[in-house]
Formats: C-alpha cells, sequence, structure tokens
C-alpha cells in the first residue's frame, strides 16, 4: 500500500468513526430520561463502614429534579438533574450532601459525597 492510499485510508476510518460517534450520541439525546419522581429510601455505606438512611422526595420536570432531603441530622430542598439514566442530586443544607449515580427501574445506584467525604449509597423506591 502506497503511503497516499495509507493517507486516505486512516481519513476514512477517522470520518467513519467520527459518524458513527456523532449517531450515537444523538441516539442518546433523543431518548427520554428515567422517571425518577417519587418518594425514595436511601442507605448510604459510609468510610466507617456505618449504612445511613436518608429519604427523598423527587419531583421532576424533563431533566430537572427538585424535592426534598431528609436525613438523620440535617433536611432540605433538594435540585438536580437526570440525563437518561444518569443522575445527580444536590440537597440545599448546611452541609451539602450530592448523590451521583445510575436509575435501574426502582433502584439507583452510586456515590455520595458529603463534608469531603465519599460513600456508596443505593436508593429504592417506595410502592
Amino acid at each position: 500500500m502506497t503511503p497516499v492510499h495509507r493517507k486516505s485510508l486512516q481519513l476514512f476510518l477517522l470520518s467513519l468513526l467520527a459518524c458513527v460517534s456523532i449517531s450515537a450520541q444523538q441516539e442518546m439525546a433523543n431518548q427520554a430520561p428515567d422517571n425518577v419522581a417519587g418518594k425514595w429510601v436511601v442507605s448510604t455505606l459510609g468510610e466507617t463502614g456505618i449504612v445511613h438512611t436518608d429519604h427523598l422526595t423527587i419531583k421532576q420536570e424533563g431533566n430537572v429534579l427538585t424535592g426534598k432531603f431528609k436525613g438523620p441530622n440535617q433536611s432540605g430542598s433538594i435540585n438536580g438533574g437526570i440525563n437518561v439514566h444518569h443522575i445527580e442530586i444536590r440537597s440545599n443544607t448546611n452541609h451539602p450532601v450530592v448523590f451521583r449515580g445510575r436509575v435501574d427501574g426502582d433502584t439507583i445506584t452510586g456515590k455520595v459525597h458529603v463534608m469531603g467525604r465519599e460513600g456508596e449509597f443505593r436508593a429504592v423506591r417506595e410502592p
């Protein structure tokens, strides 16, 4: 294969890869976000190994999330967003709690951040 043919093949493959990537992004952008509205019980495993229970009440308008957070030591409003299955919620409290995770039906799993610490959480929607 000559250098000219090799360069043409490389450009063709790069163009093909770009088209596939753009198509996948457009498909994901057109997909509706998961419905997470409702009441959730959140179990958080902290760095010390202790499990804490929090409660979220989520209201959803498209990708925008609002609602309430109630934990053992603080409570307040929440705001956040959802992009298809990926969710992020932040409490508006003295010590903000940030949940980042993935929605799978009536379960959300992911990481929780509060006061410079990180743990894992699992939320289950109440019936």
